[in-house]
């Protein structure tokens, strides 16, 4: 059964730590650009054929609760690849002008369905609700983001084979591997943001497969000193060009999981083509890879509301 990380047995070894559907194979050593795509379509292998074995289709709901435009295109997104996978997709569109208490009772309502296999709340919310208290209404294991202080709490414990992890943060841990060998002790990586989507479940993430994470963020002084000595570099803040090259080293390897939006189109935290040893563009990058497995998170929700056995 699968683990969070992968649906091959469970143990808490980098060995299988892996993306590809009942396989456990260590991934090629990638150099260059580290893009998603390739680990995104063996993820997607592996979603499809649990579901194809299903006699139901899994019902996965997205909630908003802004009006937010960048939040409705990624709900349509998140609905086209849903169709294609066979997934039963809502997009519950609350509005903008709602209160805490209603965004709770819908989110309570959505929790306790059992038609409802997954929820999403698309953040950010509306100016003047509590994204905090309203992840405390998801039910753990409907929560396919891994955003819930349930779910992140059992990853802080080192207890990751029963949560739904963030795909964001799995997505990173992946690329990581395809660059650095799956067997990531002893290495040493910073993680630049320390954000709750991202860099504080990563940084708990690396530290449960053995490496030593340094937490850094966008304040760090002297950060090319203080990155020298790292065998990774994870940066996520969502400031566009704030990795630059005098903060790197040849043998540096990048993971960018910044998003930022300009007029010529999406950029990432890094700066283009760093001369480093690997480097995740953007878009392309981590991007594809989290898609693919926020969809593997929603096969193992629902094994785990059916109570099929997962380690």
């Amino acid at each position: 059964m699968p683990t969070p990380d992968s649906p091959t047995p469970a143990h808490d070894t980098p060995a299988h730590d892996t993306p590809a559907q009942d396989t456990a194979t260590a991934p090629t050593l990638l150099t260059g650009a580290l893009t998603g795509k390739a680990l995104a379509d063996q993820v997607t292998r592996g979603v499809k054929a649990d579901l194809h074995a299903w006699e139901f289709r899994p019902h996965l709901v997205s909630v908003l609760a802004s009006g937010d435009p960048a939040s409705r295109v990624y709900v349509d997104s998140k609905a086209r690849r849903a169709e294609r996978l066979g997934v039963q997709f809502t997009a519950r569109d609350l509005g903008d002008t709602l209160t805490d208490a209603a965004l709770h009772a819908a989110l309570d309502e959505l929790s306790a369905d059992p038609g409802v296999h997954g929820i999403m709340l698309e953040l950010p919310l509306a100016p003047g609700l509590d994204a905090d208290a309203a992840l405390l209404r998801l039910a753990p294991r409907k929560d396919v983001e891994g955003l819930s202080p349930a779910n992140l709490a059992l990853i802080a414990a080192g207890r990751e084979a029963e949560a739904l992890l963030p795909p964001t943060p799995r997505s990173i841990r992946f690329l990581l591997r395809a660059a650095l060998g799956d067997d990531l002790r002893g290495l040493n990586i910073a993680v630049i943001g320390p954000g709750r989507t991202v860099g504080r479940p990563l940084t708990f993430m690396l530290n449960n497969r053995g490496a030593t994470v340094t937490l850094c963020n966008e304040h760090t002084r002297d950060l090319g000193r203080v990155l020298a000595p790292m065998n990774a570099i994870v940066v996520a803040v969502g400031r566009a060009g704030l990795l630059r090259p005098e903060h790197v080293q040849p043998h540096h390897v990048v993971i960018d999981a910044g998003i930022n939006v300009q007029p010529g189109g999406v950029v990432g935290d890094a700066l283009p083509d760093l001369p480093v040893h690997a480097q995740s563009p953007v878009p392309g990058g981590v991007g594809p890879l989290t898609s693919a497995l926020m969809y593997q998170n929603l096969v193992r929700a629902v094994k785990l509301q059916r109570g099929e056995p997962v380690e």
